[in-house]
């Protein structure tokens, strides 16, 4: 199976890079790791009328999302919410996302991101995808570095709560994948 992971944030001295490639090291014991990175997939900011040409570099993300059986978004929260990139991204694309898991990683103050979490949970059954119960939120995640700078430290137990998330995601993705083979998703 085929997991997308989407790095939601842009922001020079970005956060997202260091959580993304630590989920990736949990996820890869289940799933095939596509790594999406919004900074380097360069998404138009200014969305097309309806009549406009594709630009080249949506059509280059649509065909990787397309190909993903699930998705995981790692995500701050910025002012309670996304942030404005990933909302882009998430608005460049429809049928990518149908019928398909969403699992969210998501980092920010006390809360570790809740909010974002709830609002990206709104967005996601818009496109008309799954959301995954279980989460990962990572609150203060600044206090989690080793002396040595790892992230995390071992006894954050953040690996037992991605482990629970990607076993959710496992099921769902493999359940949502027969039932796509079996019968298209008509939204």
């Amino acid at each position: 199976m085929r997991l997308a992971v989407i790095i939601g944030s842009t922001r020079r001295g970005r956060f997202g890079p260091t959580v993304a490639h630590w989920l990736t090291q949990q996820a890869a014991k289940q799933f095939e790791i596509d790594l999406v990175d919004l900074v380097t997939a360069h998404l138009p900011d200014t969305l097309p009328d309806t009549d406009d040409a594709t630009p080249q570099e949506v059509r280059q993300l649509g065909a990787r999302l397309a190909a993903a059986d699930a998705f995981a978004v790692v995500t701050p929260e910025i002012n309670r919410s996304f942030p404005a990139p990933l909302k882009t991204a998430l608005d460049w694309y429809y049928e990518e996302w149908h019928a398909k898991p969403v699992a969210i990683v998501s980092y920010g103050r006390e809360d570790g991101g809740c909010y974002a979490t709830a609002q990206l949970r709104q967005v996601f059954t818009e496109l008309h995808a799954v959301t995954i119960r279980n989460t990962v939120a990572l609150p203060c995640y600044w206090e989690q570095f080793t002396a040595d700078g790892g992230w995390p430290k071992p006894s954050a137990g953040y690996e037992a709560t991605a482990k629970l998330m990607l076993d959710q995601l496992v099921w769902w993705a493999e359940v949502l994948r027969d039932a796509r083979n079996r019968h298209p998703y008509q939204p």
